[in-house]
Order: structure tokens, then sequence, then C-alpha cells
């Protein structure tokens, strides 16, 4: 028997952001597994959200770090959730350009072929961001920029374990539970992050997982691995069904 067809999959069904062919599989697909109602859920859902949630000015904004380009889609709950702390975020990212969010449609922004993964940009003297490469030399005072990539993964938390063994979680959100993760695009944390002077190495984690989940369990992972002494490459063990993507840089003396 197949798999159920996930929510995240029927979820970019109605929001359009499907190819033709994508688009026509997965209906047929629900069809199969008589399933064509959740699509009906999903728009009586949308028209109560939209009933009492307007998006307000900080809309634009919003969709720009999304990576969702063009007009307002009728599916307003995942940029909705980015509503709160979006005035902050602006202060917090100290006017750091990063290059532009993949469009969808790009290669960044298709699911096919891509795995969930972190980008990391520095903030130098220029106007301009340094992306990073796995492995880049960095120093403490330096002010980094962490932006993931989901690949479809709808839930997932970034964190990071330096050379002295300290856990730390940048977000998405700061709840118990993982955040829903935007489906598409590079999309940055809403705060940069200021390296200190921890010694050696700063590892950065994205975790991800297809249903939310609690986000102790994985820092309590991390803080195991830093207390075996293997944080700057070893493997954390983390609850069943989660997957973690990461991001290595070396510390300056």
């Amino acid at each position: 028997m197949n798999p159920r067809t996930p929510e995240w999959l029927v979820e970019r069904l109605h929001a359009g952001d499907l190819s033709p062919e994508e688009a026509a599989a997965v209906s047929a697909r629900l069809a199969e597994e008589n399933g064509l109602s959740r699509l009906d859920a999903l728009a009586e859902d949308d028209a109560r959200f939209a009933g009492t949630h307007r998006p307000g000015p900080a809309l634009a904004e919003i969709r720009r770090r999304a990576g969702v380009l063009g007009p307002p889609r009728p599916r307003p709950r995942p940029l909705a959730y980015l509503l709160v702390p979006v005035a902050a975020a602006a202060a917090a990212l100290i006017a750091l350009r990063l290059p532009g969010p993949a469009p969808l449609g790009s290669d960044e922004g298709r699911l096919k072929g891509l795995s969930p993964h972190l980008a990391v940009h520095r903030h130098g003297s220029g106007a301009e961001a340094e992306a990073l490469a796995r492995g880049a030399r960095v120093r403490a005072g330096e002010l980094l920029q962490l932006s993931y990539v989901s690949a479809g993964r709808p839930y997932g938390v970034v964190a990071s374990v330096d050379g002295r063994g300290v856990v730390t979680r940048h977000g998405p959100g700061d709840g118990p539970l993982a955040a829903k993760l935007v489906l598409a695009g590079s999309v940055p944390l809403d705060h940069a992050y200021r390296l200190d002077d921890a010694p050696e190495f700063e590892r950065f984690f994205l975790v991800t997982g297809g249903s939310p989940f609690a986000v102790e369990p994985v820092l309590d992972a991390l803080r195991h691995l830093a207390a075996e002494g293997r944080a700057r490459a070893g493997v954390p063990a983390l609850p069943a069904g989660l997957s973690f993507s990461d991001f290595v840089l070396e510390k300056a003396r």
C-alpha cells in the first residue's frame, strides 16, 4: 500500500506551487485515496483564517524574505506566522543585504533533488554580505546571518554547538515545538548572530521533520554530543523521524 499523500504536498497543490505535471500527479493520487476532501478542508480553513486575520503592511517584506514572488496567494497561514517578529527582525538584521531568495520554479525552489540545508553569510564592511563555504575561517565578533532551505520538509529548528560545548538555539521561532518552515526558497532567520570567543569551531545544525516535534530533545542530543567530545563532527542521536544538515565554521585564533 502506498503511503498517504503528505500534508505539505496537499498544501502546495492547494497554494498553486506545483507545476502542471506535478499538480496532475498529486490530484490523481488524492483521487485514488479518496482524499480530495482534504483540498476542500484547506479552502474552508483559508476562508475562516482570512475572515479574522488581515495581513497588514508587513506582507510585502515577509513575502520577499520567504522567497514568495508575484501576486498574493490565497493561502496566508505560513506568511501570517511571521507577521509578529518582522519589525524586530528588520532591526536585528542590521541592514544586512543578502543575495535575493530563489524564485519559485528555480533549481533552489524545487523539491526534486534538493535536500534541506543551511546557508551562512558574513556581514563585513561592504554593503553586500559574503556567502561562506563550509569550513571557512571566522573570528569572534563577526556577524553572521543564517538562512535555511527546507526542501519541502515542513518543520524544523536551527541550533549550534561551539568549541566550548555550548548549545544555542537560533530559530525559527522560540516555542517548545519546531516551527513551520517555508517550503521553498532560501529563508533568512529573523536575527543575525554575533560570534563569541569560543575556540576552534562553530557547528550549525538544521534539524527537520515531517510533523511537529519537540525542540528540547534535539538540543539535548547536541549537548550529549558535546559532552562526549564529538561536537565537531559526530552524528547526534536525534529522535526517530528527524534528520539534520550541518555547517561547520573554523574559528581563527
